[in-house]
């Protein structure tokens, strides 16, 4: 019997843009908030454990609102992320005052992954087909180099009512992973989609353009990676207080020395969050339309 894989939501992040903690925030009929069909549609393509990494200062409410109905559906486990989570000996800048970013919030959940594993942010709607893709191919990848993203069409993630960042990504022919882009700020102008650089130069985009929206397939070779990565970093950006480790900075660097390789997976599914406050009465549509097509349920649990 094949191991079933588990999913790792990141859910120590503040929200700074959205002011909040949109974590929580209710957008089901029924309370639901982002995160519940995550786990639903995670439940359904076979996942087998869920993992939370998230702060401290929010646990009680977190086990309130999340922990504590989904006991009795699938196994599930958190555990918290915090600045002083670094190596032994390592010294940084008392300036700091948050945690080291994605790829450090995967590291501190090595202690509760022993298996194949999918990384997803909590405020991100990713769509039950991606969970599918992503499960068929954490459930029978056999290479512990071989890991995975869930790539979408830019024209399906972004929003209404602002600029986004979007990792623009480039594929060889056997749609593994060459290269992510980082465009920081990519927006609606005009029924077109623009890219504004750093000089303010303007670039058309088509909108077909494959970007990661941070949805990673991993197995636990990924850990000793980003153990080295780690300490490099931290070592380098000790006293910097606003410098993160990023996954897609340590998947950059694998493909780069041939230390790994990352299959991208298409998706036909739309992405979307509350970046901006603005945001929400449109994923609450969204969530409205899909359970009207009979996707979700009006009450998931």
């Amino acid at each position: 019997m094949s191991i079933k894989p588990t999913l790792l939501v990141l859910a120590a992040g503040i929200g700074s843009r959205y002011g909040g903690l949109k974590q929580m925030d209710q957008v089901g009929p029924s309370g639901e908030a982002i995160i519940d069909y995550s786990i639903y549609d995670a439940i359904k393509a076979g996942f087998g454990k869920i993992v939370f990494v998230i702060r401290k200062d929010i646990e009680k409410e977190f086990k309130e609102v999340f922990i504590d109905k989904l006991k009795d559906r699938i196994e599930v486990d958190y555990l918290f992320q915090h600045i002083d989570m670094v190596p032994k000996g390592v010294r940084f800048s008392s300036a700091r005052k948050k945690p080291w970013g994605t790829g450090h919030a995967v590291l501190v959940a090595e202690q509760k992954i022993n298996e194949p594993f999918a990384v997803i942010n909590a405020d991100d709607f990713y769509g039950g087909g991606s969970y599918r893709v992503m499960a068929d191919f954490l459930t029978n990848s056999s290479d512990i180099h071989e890991y995975s993203m869930v790539g979408y069409r830019l024209d399906r993630t972004l929003s209404d009512h602002g600029y986004v960042a979007r990792g623009v990504c480039e594929t060889n022919k056997e749609n593994y992973l060459k290269i992510v882009t980082e465009r920081t700020r990519i927006e609606k102008e005009n029924n077109k989609i623009i890219f504004t650089d750093e000089d303010g130069t303007k670039t058309g985009l088509n909108g077909s353009e494959t970007v990661s929206m941070n949805f990673w397939g991993f197995n636990t070779s990924v850990f000793d990676y980003l153990n080295k990565h780690f300490i490099k970093f931290i070592t380098e950006n000790s006293n910097n207080p606003k410098a993160e480790f990023f996954i897609p900075d340590l998947i950059a660097d694998l493909i780069k020395k041939n230390s790994a390789k990352v299959k991208v997976l298409n998706t036909d599914e739309s992405w979307f969050g509350v970046t901006y406050r603005e945001d929400k009465p449109v994923v609450i549509e969204s969530i409205r339309e899909l359970i009207s097509k009979g996707v979700y349920p009006s009450k998931l649990w």
